[in-house]
């Protein structure tokens, strides 16, 4: 039966990949977004189709682009700090069945290592306690110079306040990192084609510590069945086969016929996923919910030859 769904973001990368499913499946969307990127679904979809312009991190102006809506599904893109929950919580509260929140596995950063058995296993949904994580009410959230420094604790915090408020019917998707697809903006995978393809040297901290990842067109049907859903509360998503920094470094000059020249640093973070410790998903929940996920060899060679051509 078509619902009546509201995805805040929505313009780019998996977002615009979700948007795409949703409205092919039938339901009426409608996207609220600050900024005026095009999108491909106006003309094609007409009435099955809308756009609000807002600043999702305005109350006053969610308030009044929402004030008398009501919708079935609310994808939230764009929830990135416990201001932003709590802008959530006050204009969608008992307006909407079910309230999805993206989330990442870089919440997981924070659990201690020895609170997840020295990373020696995936990580679970409760192992992130985010019930109990203070919220910090004095640091300046929607500062856009602090936008990369404060991302994973304001996920993190925005969990805890949408659990803690309980007036939203939640659900918290932590997805793995997302790799893959023509609009990757992150430059993440890029970083590995581009070493190799200048013959560079990487520069590792642990070629043990794995990292999950998935496909974005995987991220953008995990959301999508997700919303389909009944449950509630944090669910992870990844694909099977993680690898790490030096994995993946490899994997790269495998598929591009390079030289994996590679060294061990005395410090983690000198490339993306390079970590001191694993950052492995468990996804036994969302399996035994009935989702079947991919294994990263089905799709990161394409992958890898995607972003190499995009740089030539």
């Amino acid at each position: 039966m078509p619902k009546n769904i509201l995805v805040i973001g929505g313009t780019r990368y998996f977002g615009k990949l979700l948007v795409q499913r949703l409205l092919r499946a039938g339901h009426r969307v409608t996207i609220a977004t600050r900024g005026y990127a095009p999108d491909p679904f106006g003309q094609r979809y007409g009435d099955q189709f809308a756009r609000i312009r807002v600043d999702r991190r305005n109350e006053h102006a969610m308030r009044n682009a929402f004030r008398d809506a009501g919708y079935d599904i609310v994808f939230d893109q764009m929830c990135y700090s416990p201001l932003d929950a709590a802008i959530s919580v006050r204009v969608f509260a008992g307006k909407v069945g079910r309230y999805v929140m993206t989330s990442t596995i870089d919440t997981y950063r924070e659990v201690r290592l020895g609170e997840r058995a020295c990373a020696a296993r995936p990580l679970r949904e409760d192992d992130l306690k985010v019930a109990a994580r203070r919220i910090d009410t004095a640091y300046p959230w929607h500062d856009p110079k602090l936008a990369v420094e404060s991302y994973v604790s304001g996920k993190v915090q925005a969990e805890a306040y949408l659990v803690r408020d309980g007036s939203l019917p939640l659900v918290t998707v932590r997805l793995a990192h997302v790799l893959g697809g023509p609009e990757d903006f992150t430059g993440r995978l890029a970083h590995y084609v581009d070493l190799v393809r200048l013959n560079g040297v990487l520069h590792y901290a642990n070629a043990a510590a794995r990292v999950s990842f998935m496909e974005a067109q995987e991220a953008a049907d995990f959301l999508a069945w997700a919303g389909a859903q009944a449950f509630t509360g944090a669910v992870n998503a990844a694909a099977d086969g993680a690898l790490s920094a030096f994995d993946l470094h490899a994997r790269v000059a495998q598929v591009l016929d390079g030289t994996a020249h590679a060294r061990k640093a005395a410090r983690p973070g000198l490339s993306p996923f390079d970590l001191a410790a694993p950052l492995v998903l468990d996804t036994s929940r969302a399996r035994a919910l009935g989702y079947r996920f991919s294994h990263v060899d089905e799709w990161l060679d394409d992958a890898i030859r995607q972003h190499d051509l995009a740089h030539v």
